[in-house]
């Protein structure tokens, strides 16, 4: 199981770190990321941190819109994978989920999607 949490109002420019715990699973084990969703738009990959001692090229993914802003961390003796936010856009809007896959192969290419999501959590970056 995943639960997020962190999501919330903030005015353009602010920060949010977002939550991602996991229980019933060693979550090191897995590659763990976010999507997310925009209104009236498709799911989007954001970042994907590899599982621990899995090699992965070009690891943490971070997409190109949020390059520079957002970084993805993980705490194996919590069990939580982080995604810090900063400088937020209104652009960066949506409903944000965390996903786990054995690889973050599945942020890296739309044809393939992880097998486990949470439930999501709302970030509304408005003035």
């Amino acid at each position: 199981q995943l639960v997020e949490s962190g999501g919330g109002l903030v005015q353009p420019g602010g920060s949010l770190r977002l939550s991602c715990a996991a229980s019933g699973f060693t979550s090191e084990t897995y590659a763990i990321g976010w999507f997310r969703q925009a209104p009236g738009k498709g799911r989007e990959a954001v970042s994907c941190i590899a599982a621990q001692g899995q090699y992965e090229y070009d690891s943490p993914y971070i997409d190109d819109s949020v390059k520079g802003r957002f970084t993805i961390s993980r705490d194996n003796a919590q069990n939580t994978v982080y995604l810090q936010m900063n400088a937020l856009k209104p652009e960066d809007t949506g409903i944000y989920y965390c996903a786990s896959d054995p690889s973050c192969l599945s942020w890296r290419t739309t044809a393939l999607r992880p097998s486990y999501w949470g439930q999501g959590t709302q970030v509304t970056v408005s003035s």
